[in-house]
């Protein structure tokens, strides 16, 4: 980001929603990211949000501390005996230096001020600790309602995502990421969802809110009936994905 202009809260609003409809990441990512890392006693997922990425830490790290600066979230999150969930910015985490193996950063690391953040995960990290970034961008859909779905994404409210949203689009590829890279191998998010799910999740879009606060409606309304039509039965599942993109690398050497 090219200034810090402090926290964009563009979910808080829809926290429980976020909660209800937001997809989960594949266990196989944390198996992966734990095996990167030379010790397993802290992990830190910064900008938690409700906790879907935490959850997924727990199964590798004895202590997984989750940050997030919106109350709304934390107060969403989802309990687990080993996750501390605290709020606080990225660029601020309050963490003690040199506590930290894994930083993880699930579709949060286009919010943060790169230059603050990054200086931050330096002070944190251990020895052989680990940066990951984690992001997804537009969903497949199974069959014909891909089409109505990628409209909606594209034409219907594109022009209401917030700029940083293009970063994600791009597959992170202009962040600039200071550590020595690590290669990961191909990583999908899937789900099998009937219709009414699919359209829980696209309300949780910061661009669907933004819509409504500038044309007062509810632009899936617009959608609606050609999802209906390509869908066919309602409570029918399609399998739904979301190509994941993974920025990793070593913090020190």
């Amino acid at each position: 980001m090219s200034s810090s202009s402090g926290f964009k809260d563009h979910f808080s609003t829809q926290a429980g929603d976020y909660t209800r409809y937001r997809p989960g990441y594949p266990p196989e990512l944390f198996a992966w990211l734990a095996g990167l890392t030379e010790k397993r006693d802290t992990a830190w997922d910064c900008g938690c949000g409700n906790g879907q990425a935490s959850i997924g830490l727990t199964p590798y790290y004895t202590n997984v501390i989750a940050t997030d600066p919106s109350q709304q979230q934390i107060d969403n999150a989802r309990a687990h005996e080993r996750i501390s969930y605290r709020v606080a910015p990225a660029e601020e985490s309050g963490l003690e230096a040199g506590s930290i193996d894994l930083v993880l950063v699930a579709q949060a690391l286009h919010w943060f001020d790169f230059e603050r953040f990054y200086a931050e995960v330096r002070r944190v990290t251990r020895s052989g600790g680990v940066l990951a970034a984690v992001s997804y961008g537009e969903l497949q859909v199974e069959g014909a309602p891909d089409a109505v779905a990628s409209g909606f994404y594209h034409r219907i409210i594109g022009p209401y995502w917030p700029p940083e949203r293009k970063y994600v689009d791009d597959g992170y590829v202009d962040i600039p990421f200071p550590f020595t890279r690590i290669t990961a191998p191909p990583f999908a998010m899937l789900a099998d969802w009937n219709l009414e799910q699919l359209l829980g999740y696209l309300g949780t879009w910061s661009a669907v809110k933004e819509y409504k606060v500038h044309k007062g409606s509810d632009p899936r309304e617009l959608i609606i009936d050609g999802l209906r039509a390509a869908w066919g039965d309602e409570e029918q599942t399609r399998r739904i994905s979301w190509p994941l993109t993974l920025l990793a690398g070593r913090v020190r050497g």
